[in-house]
């Protein structure tokens, strides 16, 4: 008979208390494994990042290209003529335009467009502290540095202008010339002319990708028709402030005891013109011609100079004493004198 208690509830024997007890739950094994591998993992990337810092010693941190040119683990210096020897005559190579249906070439040089390989390997220099770089490069992958351009605006502008098609024969824009003693003015005429504007993003993108491709695409400049920035009116009053009263008799040159006339029927036609500067007319010398021409008038005559020295006298010195000479019409005001100690 089973055990009772004083109620007379049966007491539970050993063996079944023992089967009613729910048995421990089994170890996650499992899980262990995983934070066991996660540590060994992150450990091992520890490790690689310290070994990859420490081997990468150089200016250039190893796997860096520039447009896929190596020049991870080496020096500045280094560097810069790996860049150079396999994209400098890319770079040199001439861009291929087409200006209203004519192809034209132009030299990145005189478009003021250039590859900067100093700046370039400057910016891919120094320490990578990223992870994924320094990692990255023991496992040979590649880390790539921007490209640093150069552009001389001023030169980029200027050679577009060089570029333009002129609509006819003749001068584009307004000007006045001398013949036969009288100022003669000369109408400017409506002229296609490159689009400065678009054409240097144009002609800077065209660049980039022959630089990076090496490979040379013509590009169609954009063309407009331009009217002449000097008018009849500003003909008109440059003829009557200069023309007129340089062509209304000689003028004299004077430096110390020497000095020399010129005509304006002989020799101030010459080397006398007037140009269109930001869209006024102004008075223009040819100083080679204006050289000739005095010779050796000058010769052994001395001007002090602002820093003291002495040199002798040059073509500008002689067209700056004209310049206040041809604005007057008094024959006795017309003597443009060289001070030879301005100071």
């Amino acid at each position: 008979m089973p055990a009772a208690d004083d109620d007379g509830r049966p007491v539970p024997s050993a063996d079944d208390r023992a089967a009613r007890t729910p048995a421990p739950a089994p170890a996650k094994r499992g899980r262990s494994k995983l934070v066991l591998l996660g540590v060994a993992a992150f450990g091992a990337l520890g490790i690689a990042y310290g070994a990859g810092l420490l081997l990468d010693h150089a200016d250039v941190p190893n796997g860096t290209t520039v447009l896929g040119v190596d020049i991870g683990g080496t020096g500045k210096a280094e560097a810069m003529n790996k860049l150079d020897a396999v994209l400098g005559e890319r770079a040199r190579m001439p861009l291929v335009l087409e200006v209203e249906g004519e192809q034209k070439t132009l030299k990145p040089s005189v478009a003021g467009l250039s590859l900067d390989t100093e700046n370039t390997v400057r910016g891919a220099s120094g320490r990578d502290y990223n992870p994924v770089s320094v990692i990255g490069s023991l496992l040979g992958g590649a880390r790539q540095a921007e490209p640093v351009f150069k552009v001389d605006e001023e030169k980029l502008t200027a050679a577009l202008k060089d570029l333009t098609e002129s609509s006819g024969g003749g001068p584009r824009d307004g000007m006045v010339k001398f013949a036969g003693g009288k100022a003669v003015g000369v109408p400017g005429k409506p002229h296609k002319q490159v689009d400065a504007g678009k054409g240097a993003d144009m002609l800077e993108d065209a660049y980039r990708t022959q630089v990076a491709t090496g490979r040379s695409e013509a590009v169609e400049l954009p063309v407009a028709l331009e009217q002449p920035s000097v008018d009849q009116k500003e003909i008109d009053r440059a003829i009557r402030e200069f023309g007129e009263p340089a062509m209304s008799g000689l003028v004299t040159v004077r430096a110390g005891d020497r000095s020399i006339p010129f005509s304006p029927t002989g020799s101030l036609p010459k080397f006398l013109s007037m140009k269109p500067v930001n869209g006024k007319l102004v008075d223009t010398y040819d100083l080679k011609v204006l050289e000739e021409l005095y010779g050796s008038t000058f010769d052994g005559v001395l001007i002090t100079r602002g820093n003291g020295s002495r040199t002798p006298v040059t073509p500008q010195d002689v067209a700056g004493a004209l310049r206040e000479a041809l604005r007057e019409t008094d024959p006795a005001k017309r003597v443009g004198v060289i001070e030879l100690d301005p100071r």
